[in-house]
């Protein structure tokens, strides 16, 4: 591991190795989805079924994910699901029928999300430890892998079609982040306050933490939806051309990069909870006056709103519920995971239905629904209030 001697520096790349992973795995298979399904010959269903079932092994597991996070601590849960997620893209590259598929799905999404629960464990760890912002900016560099994992995806077809040569690349360079990760993360992964009460058996979620989980469903169904349903609307309501449709996830994208590397400053100035209510307001306002403006321009701008104003509120959900202790923000991962898988079919039955317009009305007004759910939060303190009363960081 690169020496650094700053240890919430140390602790924060390392940390980013495991956000860093888990969008460069999704991706690079993701990325060969094709080739999976020529390779197996399957229908567009059984291709929908099989993304599914990755869903089905993310939600299913959670009981099992929340009682490894109190065996095992999230510095052992995440390294063992990273470890795990780079060997199965081997396993991935010669599947040999679609029942193995549809089983080895399901055991991508279980390992998402156990790394998807202890990654988010450390980053919050690591705020209050050193009582400095770092989840917005972890939460950027999952979309930094992916885009590392598209480039390569590129690059590697170029060379060789064959699924082992790229996905057995892709695996080496999963396990030298693991390997990178395992020398900073923290140790201790509980705010002290939360550690007596994460040890006991896991009880029923508090009110608390069904409002966090609302916010983060209705935050994924937005940011799932637009990913899904954008370009569409720019070609077909918008009348944008071919050149232009594909620019309307290229803005969300972009949008929620660049908020993602600024949020934590904001978060530190003005605070959690004013972040995600203004932000989620302003996404669902947004997308709302784009769509009663029509056109691409307006369209364009409405979409940036969305990048810009949801883009903050999965980390400071994140943040919120882990100072709950371990089961409620595996509850949370898992109500997040849930609103991406659920989000988009919805939206595109409401489409079928009313028109395409009204399909993202509904996101507008489920990023809308994040701003009022908010107001339910007790959210933390900005970190640099609380940072006298943080406890020493514990290395590993």
């Amino acid at each position: 591991m690169l020496r650094v001697r700053d240890p919430f520096w140390r602790g924060q790349l390392a940390t980013a190795a495991l956000f860093c992973s888990l969008g460069f795995q999704y991706a690079t298979w993701a990325s060969r989805l094709p080739a999976l399904k020529s390779h197996l010959g399957l229908s567009a269903a059984e291709v929908g079924l099989l993304l599914m079932s990755t869903g089905i092994g993310a939600v299913g597991t959670f009981p099992l994910v929340a009682l490894l996070m109190r065996r095992l601590g999230s510095r052992r849960l995440a390294l063992a699901s990273a470890t795990c997620l780079a060997l199965l893209l081997l396993a991935m590259s010669a599947l040999p029928d679609y029942p193995v598929a549809l089983l080895v799905m399901l055991c991508d999404g279980a390992l998402v999300g156990g790394l998807n629960v202890a990654m988010n464990a450390q980053g919050a760890a690591l705020e209050v430890a050193h009582g400095r912002n770092a989840m917005a900016k972890l939460h950027a560099t999952f979309s930094g892998g992916s885009l590392a994992a598209a480039l390569l995806a590129s690059g590697m077809n170029a060379i060789s079609s064959r699924l082992i040569v790229h996905f057995g690349v892709a695996a080496a360079l999963l396990l030298l982040l693991v390997a990178y990760a395992r020398g900073g993360l923290l140790a201790e992964d509980r705010p002290a306050e939360k550690k007596e009460k994460s040890r006991g058996r896991w009880t029923l979620p508090s009110r608390v933490t069904l409002w966090l989980g609302a916010a983060m469903v209705f935050g994924t169904v937005t940011e799932g939806a637009m990913n899904d349903w954008s370009a569409l609307y720019m070609k077909d309501v918008a009348k944008a051309s071919a050149e232009v449709a594909p620019l309307g996830i290229a803005v969300v994208s972009v949008m929620m990069v660049l908020a993602r590397l600024f949020a934590d400053g904001w978060r530190a100035r003005f605070g959690d909870g004013r972040i995600v209510r203004s932000g989620s307001a302003l996404a669902g306002i947004g997308l709302a006056l784009a769509l009663l403006s029509g056109g691409v321009v307006p369209a364009l701008i409405g979409f940036a709103c969305v990048g810009l104003g949801i883009a903050a509120v999965t980390p400071c959900v994140y943040v919120a519920a882990a100072k709950d202790g371990s089961d409620a923000l595996t509850v949370v991962a898992t109500m997040g995971t849930t609103g991406l898988l659920a989000g988009p079919p919805v939206i595109g039955f409401i489409a079928n239905g009313s028109g395409l317009v009204w399909g993202l009305a509904a996101v507008a007004a489920s990023a809308v629904l994040v701003s009022v759910c908010s107001t339910q939060i007790n959210w933390p303190s900005t970190t640099a209030t609380s940072a006298a009363s943080a406890p020493a960081p514990t290395e590993a």
